[in-house]
């Protein structure tokens, strides 16, 4: 057991940490310390590009050192930012990363804000209204995904005056979109399906509102129109005795409730065209477990070439689109925006690529 000395209390110093907690650090603090003015300091942290990088490093330094952070709340309210963008998805956040697109997606978003110093708010509903969390989100501007131009969710933004970017919509003019080539995505997979010999196809869609191809708008009308143009270049048309159309979720496990479906069909398809890998996967999987052969007994074509796709069993043929790239272009466009700057090109369309793999085969071969 060790004594004190005499005296030894008064030569024992305070704990740095007890008073910092004592002193709570404030702007004042930092600007004698670095011998510029409290302006400077509001600088360093809200506009850098006011000062040379060398006076903005050493106020950074000196907070640093004394363990200032600005109050994100007060910074908010001075500079009119939040300094963050949202993603507004228009279902759970657990539904929406079950699907690997929409992870690819964000990486591509976050990417941008990453490089620009910005955070990434996901939005999905609130208590169940999306309106709600829409009204409620503090951001500097939003990426929409999964609405159409005129849902009412837009129609906030446009109030609250808040930048917007849509994906995968009938945006107008005056609204920043980025999209894909639906239609040649959509030809194309299901060309590769007829030249095969097929005929007997089904077509796993994402669920509408309606329920009826002839009310699909946005992305569903766009890849429909393309399955017209390839059955119509077949002598055939949707409503051809051995087409069919199953919507479910978009997720591998709306690929397992519509394989179940697709096997009661008569006659039974010897195809199936999904508009997503997700969908597709789960096509593939049930049918692994039915003991039924893909390509031998069924052919799977899907869209998006996830990075999944190429390690399923056998590896799927789909649909190439740009997912991380899209995500990109659409983060760069409405930072554009946020910070006055607007492209020439404010409606991008992405190209499109069929790859093809080990589960499509010609029938009968």
């Amino acid at each position: 057991m060790l004594s004190k000395s005499p005296g030894q209390e008064s030569a024992v110093t305070a704990d740095p940490a007890t008073e910092q907690a004592q002193h709570r650090v404030t702007i004042n603090d930092i600007a004698r310390q670095a011998g510029v003015s409290k302006t400077a300091v509001s600088f360093a942290f809200n506009m850098p590009g006011r000062l040379s990088s060398e006076t903005t490093e050493r106020i950074l330094d000196v907070a640093r050192r004394l363990g200032y952070a600005p109050n994100p709340i007060a910074r908010s309210l001075n500079t009119s930012r939040t300094n963050a963008i949202g993603i507004i998805v228009p279902q759970d956040i657990a539904d929406a990363f079950s699907n690997p697109f929409f992870s690819q997606l964000v990486g591509g978003i976050g990417q941008v804000c990453s490089d620009e110093g910005m955070s990434l708010m996901v939005i999905p509903p609130m208590r169940g209204s999306l309106l709600d969390a829409t009204y409620a989100a503090l951001i500097d501007g939003c990426i929409v995904t999964g609405l159409e131009p005129r849902d009412e969710v837009v129609r906030v933004l446009r109030q609250r005056n808040l930048p917007f970017v849509m994906i995968d919509a009938d945006a107008p003019e005056y609204v920043a979109c980025v999209n894909i080539n639906d239609f040649e995505g959509a030809r194309q997979s299901l060309q590769h399906l007829l030249r095969l010999g097929h005929r007997d196809i089904a077509i796993a869609s994402f669920e509408s509102f309606s329920g009826k191809v002839e009310t699909y708008t946005g992305t569903l009308k766009h890849r429909f129109d393309g399955y017209r143009a390839a059955l119509k270049e077949a002598g055939l048309s949707l409503q051809s005795r051995g087409i069919h159309n199953l919507e479910c979720k978009c997720s591998i496990a709306g690929g397992i409730e519509v394989y179940n479906r697709l096997m009661q069909l008569v006659p039974r398809p010897t195809a199936v065209v999904a508009l997503s890998d997700a969908i597709a996967i789960g096509i593939i999987e049930t049918a692994h477990q039915h003991g039924l052969n893909v390509p031998a007994q069924l052919s799977v074509v899907g869209f998006d070439d996830l990075e999944v796709s190429k390690m399923v069993r056998p590896p799927l043929t789909t649909v190439r689109q740009p997912i991380k790239d899209k995500g990109r272009r659409a983060a760069e466009l409405l930072l554009d925006s946020v910070r006055g700057r607007f492209s020439l090109s404010r409606h991008i369309v992405l190209p499109v690529e069929l790859v093809v793999r080990k589960s499509t085969q010609r029938l009968g071969g």
